[in-house]
């Protein structure tokens, strides 16, 4: 199979006929003829049927044509970096994939802020935690962004070591919910696990037969099958939910001064082991300029949020306080 073949055949598509699509080409009808049917043979499939009106494709010719175009679309793009003579630098690239921390965001912010290249392509993707395991391992992401907790570390590590992959802990904090400012749980001292039953239990959905140990929340016995359970898919429709009703979340508790939704806060749950976050990549590699840079902003992104989120904690924690001893 050539790249000229596929472009015959696409071609024999746009055109509606093989004698269209020579002239189009400035080739014989027999050359192109010989050549499809060649593919074919090679294939084993039938890519159309001729008829007095042109041809009519086939369900297998019409599966053929979708990689077919994206074959030569991805050629052309290679030859348009590559092909030509060029007198300018390649663009600096980057990319991190992370779960949907808000820090990661601020850090990745204040690269773009940073950074003083006149070309570059930075890039970044929040997706699950084996989405971000695979970004890593295949070489779609720089860096990836995780948490352990003591539920899921060591198959998480088992995972990691089997794909080459390492983890380097930034911080470990106290796992936390999120909830509305006003929520009832902030009315407690202290809420612990039990304080969490009948209200809705807000998680990001992941894929069909992917382990729990893989999801985005602080994984807790009790949620495995929550009553009240609500699924989203991105970050912001995350944060309407909890901000609009009292439906609650787990996880680290960060939030970012300058990007959190204020009407969402954290509070700590009670007697809950840390979350180690981090951040992974493949083992024995050289980190790249922007991979360093990029770490030295993340760890600064995450002591500026668990300093943040700190002072709300101590300002929730003593408005209670007030609230009880009036």
């Amino acid at each position: 199979m050539t790249f000229q073949q596929l472009l015959y055949v696409v071609e024999i598509s746009k055109c509606g006929s093989i004698n269209k699509a020579a002239q189009k080409l400035f080739l014989s009808q027999s050359g192109i003829s010989t050549a499809v049917r060649e593919l074919e043979e090679e294939l084993g499939i039938q890519f159309f049927v001729r008829s007095n009106r042109g041809v009519e494709f086939t369900p297998e010719g019409k599966e053929f044509l979708s990689y077919a175009v994206s074959l030569l679309d991805q050629k052309q793009r290679i030859e348009s970096l590559y092909g030509e003579a060029r007198n300018t630098a390649a663009p600096v690239r980057f990319s991190v994939s992370t779960q949907r921390y808000p820090f990661t965001e601020d850090a990745f912010l204040r690269m773009l802020q940073a950074t003083e290249e006149n070309r570059f392509v930075f890039a970044t993707r929040e997706a699950a935690m084996d989405a971000v395991i695979d970004d890593v391992y295949d070489h779609r992401a720089d860096i990836g962004v995780i948490f352990l907790s003591e539920l899921t570390e060591k198959i998480i590590l088992r995972l990691l070591d089997s794909r080459g992959l390492e983890f380097h802990e930034i911080a470990a904090i106290p796992p936390c919910i999120y909830v509305r400012k006003g929520h009832p749980l902030l009315e407690l001292d202290a809420v612990t696990e039990a304080d969490l039953a009948g209200y809705p239990y807000v998680s990001f959905e992941h894929e069909p037969g992917v382990a729990a140990d893989f999801s985005e929340e602080y994984q807790i016995v009790s949620l495995k099958k929550p009553a009240k359970c609500i699924c989203v898919n991105n970050r912001s429709t995350m944060m309407n939910v909890l901000a609009l009703s009292d439906a609650f979340t787990t996880g680290s508790g960060l939030l970012v001064e300058s990007i959190s939704t204020p009407s969402v806060v954290s509070v700590p749950l009670f007697e809950k082991s840390c979350i180690r976050i981090g951040w992974i990549i493949p083992k024995n590699s050289k980190l790249t300029p922007q991979v360093e840079q990029f770490v030295d902003l993340l760890e600064r992104s995450v002591v500026d949020s668990v300093r943040y989120t700190e002072s709300l904690h101590q300002s929730l924690a003593s408005g209670q306080s007030s609230i009880h001893t009036s």
